[in-house]
């Protein structure tokens, strides 16, 4: 008898074969069970309550992913797939981890008859690149010429993204919102540029768009309320410098011998704090922002010389105004000259919801704005945080590849047509797993009409009829009537992008679960404990 051969540490969990797959299938079927529901305009929302206690609201599925920690090594895979479509386009995160599911779902049959996974993944990778291909021969291209058009057509989009979202009602009023500010960036289109503020309390319409800089008005001494607060065409200083008293630090010591020598260290410091202040005032500016404090002694200085200050302003803000009004964030006033202040055409402070505002606008440098959010409840006014998010990444993808089709499930009702078709020119397995994979992209509208209380039989058989006559290629789901339409009349675009992008990276998460027949998994680390634990433990008593 030969004897066993142990390879792993003792503790070492392993499986593999075909059992493994199947399991790694069914694991990633909980986790698309978990956003199937948030799909589409009717799509339901989730409240998420991490272990500190705090609660999120949402129906976004890479922030729904995020939150709920998965560590399932194969499942996790389609966390990161809903992540990269959220960095890369910004929307069709449910979409992408439910393709992915449903691809994984029409297989699991072939993988338990004995189908070698490696066919599968060769069968999934070649529908991939007709799908893509498809995708981008009939998407509808817009004329680049026609601002007017192309304003219409980034609204449609953003109103598309923003009809599946909490702030579904008023979607008209936020896509107006999201292409002006994505209008006011410069070609690069930098998402940093575009800000975002909170206020809570008013009604969400009460939100609004700031061409230029905001940020809430720092924590201020004495003095600051005699300041003035308009200015045109002011020049900005833009700070990294303490402007008050310092006490002295803890193991400082001076040793004196008389009243005037402490008198000469006191008045030194006076003069090297009155110096800064002076030197800021000889060269014109009129607007001191600092990212340390500005004391009460330089705010009464700055006052009497109807000069407006601003201390402990946060990083990020003073980075923008920075960006945005031209100048450095300076670190010494030595050698200060006008080149190294910013201006803008209007600064103002002003009183929004119970916050007042710093208010920048006109700003020459860089194109930048941002938006300040109002609304109720606080999960509600983060979640349409993230719901513009998704918009603005929409916009810019949307301006950058001018190309749409029609949303609602009509576009994967059309992949599905074209790939049943295609499988048929084919011989052997390939076939079969083609038309596999066909059947999955119904999915889509299968689960819209789900969430939205509709016959989903009955739809898909209208939507599958409808697609095989002329001109019926974008017929999709119509949300409102419980029928099909024809999305590309009904406004219901997306950039053909996102499409191409969720087939993409679907594709390439099914071959790779697919792909795993082991997982090994190591034994937890008992680390051994110190002496010092070890007395703490026994309380002192030998053991």
């Amino acid at each position: 008898m030969q004897p066993q051969i142990i390879l792993l540490k003792e503790g070492t969990d392993s499986s593999q074969g075909k059992p493994q797959v199947v399991s790694n299938i069914n694991a990633c079927q909980i986790v698309a069970d978990a956003v199937r529901t948030t799909l589409g305009p009717r799509g339901m929302d989730k409240l998420i309550v991490d272990g500190r206690g705090k609660a999120t609201i949402s129906n976004d599925g890479a922030t729904i992913l995020k939150l709920l920690e998965i560590v399932h090594p194969a499942a996790k895979s389609l966390v990161e797939i809903a992540k990269s479509q959220d960095a890369e386009v910004g929307d069709g995160t449910t979409s992408v981890v439910l393709l992915a599911a449903e691809f994984l779902k029409q297989c699991k049959p072939f993988i338990e008859e004995g189908v070698h996974p490696q066919v599968v993944v060769r069968a999934f990778r070649h529908g991939a690149e007709l799908a893509v291909k498809f995708i981008q021969e009939i998407s509808a291209k817009v004329k680049r010429g026609d601002e007017k058009e192309q304003r219409a057509l980034l609204e449609k989009c953003a109103a598309t993204t923003l009809n599946s979202k909490l702030i579904a009602r008023q979607r008209d009023f936020f896509a107006k919102m999201v292409v002006d500010a994505v209008m006011l960036l410069d070609d690069l289109l930098p998402l940093k540029m575009i800000g975002t503020k909170k206020v809570p309390g008013g009604a969400l319409e009460d939100s609004r768009l700031v061409a230029g800089v905001a940020f809430k008005k720092t924590f201020s001494y004495a003095g600051f309320e005699m300041q003035q607060k308009k200015y045109e065409n002011p020049k900005i200083a833009l700070l990294n410098i303490e402007l008050e008293l310092k006490a002295e630090r803890d193991n400082a010591e001076i040793r004196v011998e008389s009243v005037e020598e402490y008198q000469n260290i006191v008045d030194a410091e006076w003069d090297i704090l009155y110096s800064k202040l002076e030197k800021l005032h000889k060269v014109g500016a009129k607007v001191v922002l600092s990212k340390l404090p500005i004391g009460d002694v330089a705010t009464q200085y700055f006052a009497d010389r109807e000069m407006f200050c601003a201390g402990r302003v946060p990083e990020e803000d003073l980075k923008r105004t920075q960006r945005a009004c031209g100048g450095a964030i300076l670190t010494t006033l030595d050698g200060l000259k006008e080149g190294d202040l910013g201006t803008c055409a209007l600064f103002e402070e002003e009183q929004i919801g119970g916050d007042r505002f710093n208010l920048f606008t006109g700003c020459p440098q860089a194109k930048t704005c941002t938006m300040i959010l109002r609304g109720g409840a606080e999960q509600f006014i983060d979640e349409t945080e993230r719901s513009l998010h998704d918009a603005i990444m929409i916009v810019r993808r949307a301006l950058k590849n001018d190309a749409v089709v029609a949303g609602g499930g009509a576009i994967e009702m059309e992949l599905s047509k074209y790939l049943r078709d295609h499988s048929r020119t084919i011989a052997g397995k390939e076939q079969l797993l083609i038309g596999a994979m066909a059947k999955a992209f119904e999915c889509i509208p299968r689960q819209l009409c789900d969430n939205a209380g509709f016959d989903a039989t009955n739809i898909l058989n209208k939507l599958r009829q409808v697609h095989h006559t002329e001109g019926g290629k974008w017929f999709g789901v119509d949300i409102n009537n419980e029928d099909i339409a024809d999305n590309m009349l009904a406004f219901v675009w997306e950039p053909a992008v996102v499409k191409i992008n969720a087939v993409t990276a679907a594709a390439e998460a099914s071959c790779l679960i697919l792909s795993v027949d082991e997982t090994i998994r190591a034994a937890k680390q008992q680390r051994e404990m110190t002496n010092a634990e070890r007395a703490y433990t026994s309380r002192g008593r030998p053991a």
